[in-house]
């Protein structure tokens, strides 16, 4: 594609993706609810011209004593993100704002109204990030005694996509005239009830909202699953991925292509952004200190916690010796994908415990990269460049401060390189990610 532009997002993950970057003298310990700094992030960003920034989210807490969970920030205290993202979009101005919201915990309805209000908020820049929620605890707040299994809750997931994207083709373009000498607010040929009656969902609409600006917020998805996948390329406008290497990374990058194409739709119309945790400074030495001093923060007992919450709870780590090799763990209901690839680096590497919960510690499982600016840019510009992305989700370690790193020595040199932009062009979030308008459809048809 001539004149390709790398697409970049800042994930905001509260205090940072390092589990004990809170406990660093740099790190502001009020990041999961103090909105000024999520704003601070999403400013620092919006300099930078990144695409968009993204809050990810969870409905429960990990399954773990107090004790346990008083040693960590993960999670514990965060603000809703579509109330953050709203906020943030009076002190933003270019931005995407990009919010996850669960098919298994949520419906239609809500998300739908919710996404094109804050689409109308921020004057187009809305995206939805369609989770289908791997942490068993999560069923326990919503009246469930157990996680659905991972087959139901994609199943469940792809109607639901579906019924919402309807609601908001339930109002046509240019439908609300508010036409005062005719007495006439809207046209009435430009509203339809969608009427939609399927396994999961009956709703009659329609949307109580207009339409957006965008016709559609961008749509984000993240299961690398096979049903994963499946629902990104019959959906998905972007799709997230947790990668560890150029090698992996290209291979699902060509799964996913060839799957969207197989569902009838234009490849060059899905972005795919691998998760990147930079640990970046002027030379490499002084990066490897940063990721060092942070590794060296990591209490035991919250890595091993950690471990047993992603590894899906049902075999507690805690009994078992930290420096012993990693114990066989069955197969979840969880996120599948991840635990599978956890558990075969640990297999394959022989890691022990401890080590295997260190690779977690720096990011949650993303792809790590530890070096100085033009290194980190030639990493983004070989996997840009060699079919294995079309932009990175960047997981700072700490924030603000880490996103800032990378923000004031990377993004230049990939403007240098002509990789990325100088200047934000387009007015919604999917014109800076190159992305066509959806036409709408008739919902009633």
């Amino acid at each position: 594609m001539s004149g390709r532009k790398l697409s970049l997002a800042a994930i905001l993950s509260a205090t940072g993706s390092h589990i004990a970057g809170w406990r660093h003298p740099d790190c502001p310990a009020d990041g999961s609810w103090n909105i000024r700094r999520y704003i601070e992030a999403a400013q620092i960003a919006e300099r930078a011209k990144f695409d968009l920034c993204f809050l990810a989210d969870s409905y429960a807490l990990k399954q773990a004593s107090n004790e346990e969970l008083s040693r960590t920030s993960n999670s514990i205290a965060l603000i809703e993100p579509m109330t953050a993202l709203s906020a943030m979009a009076m002190t933003t101005q270019s931005i995407g704002l990009v919010a996850t919201m669960s098919t298994t915990y949520c419906e239609p309805f809500h998300v739908a109204r919710m996404m094109a209000s804050l689409d109308l908020i921020s004057e187009g820049r809305a995206g939805w990030n369609l989770v289908t929620s791997a942490n068993p605890a999560e069923a326990l707040n919503f009246n469930r005694a157990e996680q659905d299994a991972h087959a139901d809750r994609y199943a469940r997931g792809g109607e639901f996509v579906d019924v919402v994207r309807k609601l908001w083709d339930s109002w046509d373009d240019g439908a609300l005239i508010a036409d005062k000498a005719a007495g006439r607010y809207f046209r009435p040929d430009g509203l339809s009830a969608i009427n939609h009656k399927g396994e999961h969902f009956s709703v009659k609409g329609p949307l109580n909202t207009v339409r957006s600006p965008q016709g559609h917020p961008v749509i984000f998805q993240a299961g690398s699953s096979g049903p994963g996948v499946d629902l990104a390329a019959r959906t998905a406008d972007c799709v997230f991925t947790q990668q560890r290497g150029i090698d992996p990374a290209r291979a699902f990058y060509a799964k996913v292509k060839q799957a969207v194409a197989d569902a009838g739709r234009d490849p060059d119309q899905v972005r795919i952004l691998p998760g990147l945790v930079p640990f970046v400074a002027e030379s490499e030495a002084e990066a490897q200190d940063k990721f060092n001093a942070l590794q060296a923060l990591v209490d035991p007992s919250v890595g091993i916690q950690i471990l047993t919450a992603v590894l899906g709870g049902v075999v507690d780590l805690s009994g078992y010796d930290i420096d012993g090799p990693v114990p066989t763990i069955p197969e979840t209901e969880g996120m599948k994908t991840f635990q599978g690839n956890l558990l075969t680096e640990a297999r394959e590497e022989g890691l022990t415990l401890r080590q295997l919960y260190l690779r977690y510690a720096a990011g949650f499982g993303h792809w790590r990269a530890v070096g100085s600016a033009t290194q980190i840019a030639d990493l983004i510009e070989e996997a840009f460049t060699g079919g294995a992305a079309d932009g990175f989700a960047i997981s700072s370690a700490m924030l603000p401060g880490s996103l800032d790193d990378f923000a004031r020595l990377v993004v230049p040199e990939l403007q240098r390189r002509g990789l990325f932009r100088i200047e934000y062009e387009g007015g919604t979030l999917r014109d800076r990610l190159g992305l066509k308008r959806p036409a709408r459809i008739d919902p009633a048809g």
